[in-house]
């Protein structure tokens, strides 16, 4: 097949996932590689560039180009357009891309509870069966001992940074999360080797995330990268790779199941640095929840019954375990 580099992507022309089929029988070896990806994972070119449908292919560019043409495109930009408006044109193939496999449009809600649950639950499962906890307690070592802890993460990914830096800051660590490029470069830029760097990427393939994990590792820092893609480049260039396991793929494109076990991986490093540090973390939960105690809203149980009297006020240990002081309902402003 010639190119045919007038195609564009809102012509009546056949959809790509048929030209390929059709073009199967005049493929090359390498091609055929290609095809048999493609057909499996027709979202992919949306995703990857050529370079990386290369190397997960295990073909080349030049291949790849070739492939493009002979499908009736004069290159792999124009083969992308025509993928994406393949997917936005057939709305069967939106739900399937954007939704997922394992979900119908006519599923009742029971079914779908179930899909659900059962999806998260062995995504969870598939993740703990292949955790190296001998990693995970090298990692939580690190962050307990090192001057300061760098998070990064970007999108979804930034929602699990977040969380784990607040964690970590209440039981004493010294971290921040960052989800904006400069700022994140900025502060990787200060890091050295009492430091230690985590990235949070599900694909492994975020740019901006691997540039900070990067820069973090030039400037000293033991890096940590947690994803889903074991041979991705955020996980070829840190130190230390923790792979995480979601379970079929739905709710595009931000998929819970990968958040959840994202969570799972987060827990277990936060309890595991707590356990490192054991005096100091249980001090700073308490000095913690002494601060936030005046704020919370007391149980209905008791909004109805008079404050105690102050001879019956209740003692309460301070962070330090030098002494304890009194809790009381009432505050005294301090003197100027």
């Amino acid at each position: 097949m010639g190119t045919q580099g007038a195609v564009t992507a809102g012509d009546s022309s056949p959809s790509v996932m048929s030209r390929i089929h059709r073009a199967l029988p005049e493929m090359s070896a390498a091609m055929v590689k290609i095809a048999n990806f493609l057909l499996e994972h027709p979202r992919t070119p949306l995703e990857y560039s050529i370079v990386e449908l290369a190397e997960e292919t295990g073909t080349s560019a030049a291949t790849v180009t070739r492939f493009c043409r002979l499908l009736g495109f004069a290159g792999y930009v124009p083969f992308r357009v025509a993928v994406a408006s393949d997917i936005g044109r057939d709305s069967a193939s939106s739900w399937q891309t954007d939704i997922g496999q394992e979900f119908h449009p006519d599923d009742e809600p029971r079914v779908v509870l179930d899909t659900l649950i059962g999806t998260h639950t062995r995504s969870l499962q598939q993740t703990a069966d292949q955790l190296d906890l001998g990693l995970m307690a090298e990692a939580a070592r690190r962050i307990a001992s090192c001057r300061h802890f760098d998070i990064y993460g970007i999108g979804g990914s930034a929602v699990m940074a977040a969380e784990l830096q607040g964690r970590l800051y209440r039981i004493g660590i010294s971290c921040h999360h960052w989800s904006e490029l400069h700022n994140g470069l900025t502060s990787a830029a200060l890091q050295d080797a009492d430091c230690v760097a985590l990235a949070i990427s599900n694909t492994g393939r975020t740019e901006a995330t691997i540039q900070m994990l990067e820069q973090a590792g030039r400037s000293g820092a033991f890096t940590v990268a947690i994803t889903n893609n074991p041979s991705s480049p955020a996980a070829a260039g840190a130190d230390l790779s923790i792979t995480t396991s979601a379970f079929g793929r739905f709710l595009q494109p931000d998929d819970l199941a990968a958040k959840h076990v994202q969570l799972l991986v987060l827990d277990l490093l936060y309890l595991l640095v707590a356990q490192e540090n054991y005096t100091r973390a249980t001090s700073s939960l308490a000095a913690t929840a002494v601060a936030v105690a005046p704020h919370r809203r007391a149980p209905r149980s008791t909004l109805n019954h008079p404050s105690p009297p102050a001879s019956a006020r209740s003692t309460a240990w301070t962070p330090r375990g030098t002494r304890q002081h009194e809790v009381s309902t009432t505050t005294t402003p301090r003197k100027a």
